[in-house]
Formats: C-alpha cells, sequence, structure tokens
C-alpha cells in the first residue's frame, strides 16, 4: 500500500509579467471612463435638483455619459486582466475622443485647456494600444498569412 502525502500543489504559474503599458493604458481607460461616469452623475444632479433647461435632457445625457463611462472602465478592468477582448472597447474610447477633444480645442476659455489634456490622453492611449507588445501581451495574433501554392 502507498501512502501519499497530503502537499499542497503549486501554484500555476501566472504567466509572462504585465508590461507596464497595458497598466498605463488601463489608467487611462480608468480616468476616461471615471470623467464620463461623473460628469453623467453630475448632470443627473443638476437635472434632479437643479434647475436645468430642459429636465428630461439633463436626465438622458446624464444617463448617456453614466452608460458610456461604463464602457473604458470595463476595458480598463479586461486590459488589467489581459483579456483580449479588452483591446476593441479601448481603442474605441480613444477614436471618440478625438472628435470630442478636436471640438473642444476650437472652442473658448477653459475648455481649450481640457481638448487638450483629452488629445493628449486619447493620442498615448492609441501609441500604446497599438503598440505590437501590447498586442502580443493580450494573446491577439496577427494576421494569419498563407503560402503561395
Amino acid at each position: 500500500m502507498s501512502t501519499q502525502q497530503n502537499e499542497p500543489s503549486p501554484p500555476p504559474s501566472a504567466g509572462p509579467e504585465k508590461p507596464g503599458r497595458i497598466a498605463a493604458l488601463a489608467a487611462l481607460n480608468a480616468l476616461e471612463g471615471a470623467a464620463l461616469a461623473i460628469g453623467g452623475i453630475y448632470m443627473l444632479a443638476v437635472g434632479l435638483f437643479g434647475r436645468p433647461d430642459s429636465i428630461q435632457q439633463a436626465e438622458m445625457g446624464g444617463l448617456t455619459l453614466v452608460a458610456l463611462g461604463l464602457v473604458p472602465l470595463a476595458a480598463a478592468r479586461g486590459l488589467l486582466r489581459r483579456r483580449s477582448w479588452s483591446r476593441g472597447p479601448a481603442l474605441i474610447t480613444q477614436l471618440m475622443a478625438l472628435p470630442v477633444a478636436w471640438t473642444l480645442l476650437r472652442s473658448q476659455g477653459a475648455l481649450i485647456p481640457a481638448g487638450i489634456v483629452l488629445a493628449a490622453v486619447a493620442v498615448t492611449a492609441l501609441v500604446l494600444i497599438l503598440n505590437p507588445a501590447t498586442t502580443q501581451a493580450l494573446g491577439i495574433r496577427g494576421p494569419r498569412t498563407t503560402p503561395d501554392a
């Protein structure tokens, strides 16, 4: 009769380390998502407790911003967990941020610095998303090439 010792099994290997660029990309997406959600909550509060021009517009705008804020927040969580699906929402968020930044840059007053910050965040995040090392770290394979027959 053989006796087995109850030794704990070693933890599974965590795989290769997460590149710093993925953490930075996740942070940028989380920042944008939080800004959208906070802006949406503010609009909801103004719609409920303030005196907006249109209560319905303020509430719908607030709900829309909160919902839009969930997309980059989900992408940030997926990026931190190195899920390949998270690259799409992160990329779409940045592509949507560029026209908003352009509109803010063509405005007046305090909106111009906000446009500069948004443009810098979006371009930085795009560079990080499109970096081949990020793609590889997320387990996304490039296009398959077939040999010529």
